[in-house]
This record gives C-alpha cells, structure tokens and sequence, in this order.
C-alpha cells in the first residue's frame, strides 16, 4: 500500500505565497517575522510553503505585523476569477507572480529608487528592447 501524501490546499499555497511577497517587500527576514508572531522561522516556512494552514487569528497578526489588511493574502485568489472559462488572468497576478522572485522584487526596489523620469522610460525601453517587444507610444 502506498501512502498518499496529502498536497496542500491551493488556497493555502496562495495565501503563503503572499505572506512571504510582503515579508519580502518589506525586506523582513522570516526569523524576525517569527519572533514578531512568537514562533519558529521554520513555521514561517510551512505557512509560506502552504504546507501549514494559517488560522484566522494568526493571519490577523500576520496582516498586523505586516502593515496590510487580512483581504491582501486573498488577491488574486484560485477560485476568484470570473465564470466563463475564456477570461483571462488578471493583471495583478502577474505583478503578484513577478515580485515574488527574488529578481523581479530586486528590480522593483532598484527601479523606485530612480528620480528622474525620463531615466525610469529609458529603463523601460531597455527592458522592452531585450525582451523584443516594439516601444509602446
């Protein structure tokens, strides 16, 4: 008999992954996330993974900890897009999915640091160029 390991909901897979989008936003460690909930860095690992799931006291403090409201861990959801089957992902999860790497949250954090913006468009354009996209006017 083989056992089945149980795969944990989309849902909580979800809600983790924004947990550590705005930890990482926030340039937070999760060891400091942890000591800031009384618990390990390793549970923060499991919440972040959706290996555990996050009770919704402790996803209050989570959202107090982290400056932003409970419904923030619930954007762009699974189960949250519209019935029709041809719609297509928003926008959103796409932000959400570039700046959870390490190298889309780097490139986010180096590019608002940048004043001027006829630097910021060239920036852009660059972007655009290496990824063989035509300038949008």
């Amino acid at each position: 008999m083989i056992a089945n390991k149980k795969q944990p909901n989309p849902i909580d897979i979800h809600v983790g992954s924004r947990v550590r989008l705005r930890r990482m936003m926030l340039s937070m460690s999760q060891e400091k996330l942890g000591e800031s909930l009384g618990i390990t860095f390793q549970q923060i690992q499991k919440y972040e993974k959706g290996t555990n799931r996050i009770g919704a006291s402790r996803l209050q403090h989570i959202a107090a900890v982290l400056d932003v409201p409970v419904s923030f861990f619930f954007e762009d959801a699974p189960g949250n897009t519209p019935e029709g089957g041809f719609a297509e992902p928003r926008p959103a999860a796409f932000v959400t999915e570039f700046l959870s790497s390490a190298e889309g949250l780097q490139l986010n954090k180096a590019f608002v640091r940048i004043s001027d913006p006829k630097v910021r468009r060239k920036v852009v354009e660059l972007v655009r160029a290496l990824a063989g996209e035509e300038a949008a006017d």
